[in-house]
C-alpha cells in the first residue's frame, strides 16, 4: 500500500523509551478488507484509516486499542454505546479506547480520505457533550501525538 497520509507514522515506527521500545505493528490487507466488509458495507475505508491499520492496526504507541484486535475493539465500543443507551447513526470506526467502557475516539467512514477525529464520552454529564470533534484530521492527530512522544510526553 502506498502511504500518503500517514508518512510521519511510517517514518517514526518506534517509540524509543528509556527502558522499553514500542514498535508499531500492522495488520494485513486481508484483515483490513474484512473490517471494511463488516463496518463499511464492503466500501473502502478513508485512505488515512487504511494506512493506519496497514502500518499500526495491531499496535500503535500513540493509540490505545484496548483489545486483542480491531474487530474486538469495534464490538466493544458498540456494546458500550448500547450500555449507555447512545448511538452513532453514521458509519464509524473506533481508533482508540482511552477510557474503556466510557470513552473512545473514532472517525466517520463517510468523510474525506483524511477524516476528522471525534471523541465519544458516554456517561451522562451536563458539562461534557457525548460526541465532540477534536478539530484534527486523523493524520494530524497522529502527527501531534508522535511529536508529544518524541518530546517525552505520554500521548494519552
Amino acid at each position: 500500500m502506498k502511504i500518503e497520509k500517514l508518512a510521519y507514522l511510517r517514518d517514526n515506527p518506534i517509540h524509543y523509551g528509556k527502558t522499553i521500545n514500542f514498535p508499531i505493528k500492522p495488520i494485513s490487507i486481508e484483515e483490513i478488507e474484512h473490517l471494511e466488509r463488516i463496518y463499511n458495507n464492503d466500501n473502502l475505508f478513508p485512505q488515512a484509516l487504511r494506512e493506519l491499520l496497514y502500518l499500526a492496526g495491531k499496535d500503535c504507541y500513540v493509540l490505545d486499542y484496548s483489545s486483542d484486535n480491531q474487530e474486538e475493539l469495534q464490538t466493544d465500543v458498540r456494546e458500550w454505546l448500547s450500555n449507555f443507551n447512545r448511538s452513532i447513526a453514521r458509519p464509524f470506526f473506533a481508533i482508540d479506547a482511552h477510557n474503556p467502557g466510557e470513552q473512545f475516539l473514532y472517525v466517520y467512514l463517510d468523510e474525506s480520505d483524511d477524516p476528522t477525529v471525534y471523541q465519544a464520552y458516554l456517561p451522562i454529564r451536563n458539562d461534557i457533550l457525548p460526541f465532540t470533534s477534536l478539530q484534527r484530521t486523523l493524520s494530524d492527530f497522529i502527527k501531534v501525538h508522535i511529536d508529544l512522544v518524541k518530546k517525552g510526553y505520554n500521548p494519552f
